[in-house]
């Protein structure tokens, strides 16, 4: 009898990589039913759990619409925008109040007491009074080409009211009374109520499409209606004139703007 010799580790290891792979092609490829026959003894592969990673990409955030228009911050020290009824009542009450505490000798200073006395009580009378009498100062919005614009196209006019609605005023019931009573004619044949007279809420400046500098009057009248404005545009350009026109629009929540443009270009300077 022949002896048999036993298989080599080579064809033991290559037998089990050919049933390892047809097992795989096996679960991953199933044959139709009739013809699965992959196994003697094949019974439904275990199922194992995948786990799967997704890796996500941050987004783009360099793409950023451009902005039309910069806003210019009004961040300055202006001696105008300073309320002297809040340092009239800030100094004279400083002064009464330590010069009561000197005057009683809990704070130190008593042979100045007397005249602290004398000139902090007229001091906070007048802070008083000019803080009744304040009217404060309306919201300034500036774009960075309409501010490049203002010292050579602006006329001396629109200047004038720019700098008057952007600072502490005392005595004026509200910004702009005296032109709006010419040209509302408050109280007059053809005119309007004193108490329906439109507010001043604040004003812009920006450059028209035509590049021209504008400084829009943003009112705000809640018993006034379009017409009443554009009937009175005329009125507002020969106001604020020479050397502008006005034209005039409507907002939201009762809001007009009256738009005063300038008729001047810039010119560039000659070398």
């Amino acid at each position: 009898m022949k002896a048999i010799s036993p298989p080599s580790a080579a064809a033991i290891i290559i037998h089990s990589h050919h049933h390892y792979l047809n097992h795989r092609r096996c679960f991953l490829y199933p044959p139709p039913l009739s013809n699965r026959q992959c196994h003697p003894s094949a019974s439904i592969p275990r199922l194992h759990n995948l786990k799967l990673t997704f890796v996500t990409k941050a987004a783009d955030s360099t793409s950023q619409p451009s902005a039309a228009k910069t806003i210019v911050s009004d961040d300055g020290f202006s001696f105008y925008k300073l309320s002297f009824g809040v340092i009239g009542l800030g100094v004279g009450f400083s002064l009464l109040s330590y010069g009561f505490g000197a005057y009683f000798n809990i704070l130190p200073g008593s042979e100045w007491s007397a005249l602290m006395l004398t000139y902090g009580f007229p001091l906070a009378i007048i802070g008083m009074a000019l803080k009744y009498a304040e009217l404060k100062p309306v919201p300034c919005v500036t774009y960075s080409d309409a501010q490049m614009l203002r010292e050579t196209c602006a006329t001396p006019i629109l200047k004038q009211v720019r700098n008057d609605v952007t600072r502490f005023r005392y005595g004026d019931e509200q910004h702009l009374d005296e032109a709006l009573k010419r040209i509302f004619q408050f109280g007059l044949g053809g005119g309007i109520p004193r108490r329906n007279a439109p507010i001043l809420q604040m004003i812009r400046e920006e450059v028209t499409e035509d590049g021209k500098y504008c400084l829009v009057l943003v009112f705000e009248a809640k018993a006034l209606e379009l017409s009443d404005f554009e009937k009175r545009q005329a009125k507002f350009a020969s106001f604020f004139g020479p050397g502008i026109s006005a034209e005039v629009g409507k907002g939201e929540n009762n809001v007009y703007e009256v738009r005063l443009i300038s008729n001047s270009t810039s010119n560039a300077p000659t070398s």
